[in-house]
């Protein structure tokens, strides 16, 4: 079973979408897009607001 970890490799910001990525065998700028997209239609407050929640609580993955 694999787990979601921050991936330090494949980082912008938190590595956030870069471990989503490599969890789903997705290019993570898929992610990064859709999670643009998703910020601006539900506004900046909850994309910003989830993701300050998921860097705080997905441990970072060992090199």
């Amino acid at each position: 079973m694999k787990k979601l970890y921050r991936s330090p490799n494949n980082m912008k910001i938190a590595g956030i979408c870069g471990g989503l990525g490599e969890l789903m065998d997705v290019d993570p700028t898929i992610i990064r897009l859709a999670v643009v997209i998703l910020g601006i239609a539900t506004g900046f407050v909850p994309f910003f607001v989830g993701y300050l929640v998921a860097w705080w609580i997905v441990p970072k993955a060992k090199e």
